[in-house]
């Protein structure tokens, strides 16, 4: 009778957060690659998308998960204090690989059985609304971030040609609340838009979180600057709107329809 082969151990998910997401423990990010490939993605100038032979937004690859494996890494994690999760910091955790892979799912299905201290779940696929039972037994521990960047859809489709739909997201963040979730609207990077849009976040969230290409890319701008974000502008006729002044601006015509202590700008609105 020959002996069974050690089982491979899964490499683990959970990584010390750091740079942007200070403030957090960790990250977690259930797939390497993402579908949506939007053109402003900071992650097309970082190491993981530069050093591969495809284009970003053409691959995504499931992480190897384990059940097993993560209970134990994720259990070993809450005995250290407190965990605070930002999901994802490198793809979208609900990208269309995750209908069958079912990634994101599992790691929440974990989460649940022994709530952290906090997770945030940074999407812009209305797939999220699958999980709202799972997410609501996370209660106020969790906050799902809906990116909506912008009220034209011409402009999604020509920035962003591959991200769902705003009327999809739209749809999702209104279920989620009438499912009592806690949800706010990312307007990161904010993009060019109607005179509207402020009056239609106002009304569909109780919280929004606004960023630009020049302090939300990790880099003060340079990586946008990289993939040519002005030039973009410049093709749509808009490159009087690639300035600061604009999400400033944004910000504050926000500030005056909301309630005070629910509009953020940059890295505050994403933090626990």
């Amino acid at each position: 009778m020959t002996p069974a082969e050690p089982r491979k151990r899964v490499p683990r998910l959970l990584n010390p957060a750091s740079g942007y997401l200070t403030g957090y423990t960790y990250t977690l990010n259930p797939y390497t690659g993402c579908s949506f490939g939007c053109s402003y993605c900071y992650v097309r100038r970082m190491p993981i998308a530069m050093f591969r032979n495809e284009e970003w937004g053409e691959w995504v690859d499931p992480k190897s998960f384990d059940g097993e494996d993560f209970r134990k890494e994720w259990g070993k994690a809450l005995k250290k204090g407190p965990v605070t999760v930002f999901m994802s910091s490198a793809t979208d955790p609900y990208q269309p690989a995750e209908y069958a892979a079912e990634r994101t799912r599992a790691v929440l299905e974990v989460m649940a059985e022994q709530p952290p201290a906090f997770v945030l779940v940074q999407t812009r696929s209305p797939l999220v609304v699958r999980d709202m039972e799972l997410l609501a037994r996370l209660g106020s521990r969790v906050r799902v971030s809906m990116t909506i960047e912008t009220d034209l859809e011409d402009i999604r489709k020509q920035l962003t040609p591959k991200a769902p739909p705003l009327a999809s997201r739209w749809r999702a963040i209104r279920e989620l609340r009438e499912y009592g979730i806690p949800v706010q609207a990312a307007v990161s990077p904010l993009l060019p838009c109607s005179e509207h849009f402020t009056a239609k976040l106002a009304e569909a969230v109780e919280r929004v979180v606004v960023d630009d290409f020049f302090r939300g890319d990790g880099s003060k701008g340079k990586r946008s600057a990289q993939l040519g974000m002005r030039e973009q502008y410049r093709n749509l006729g808009l490159e009087e709107l690639y300035d600061e002044q604009t999400a400033d601006r944004f910000t504050g015509e926000l500030s005056m329809l909301m309630k005070p202590g629910t509009v953020y700008f940059g890295h505050e609105g994403f933090m626990p």
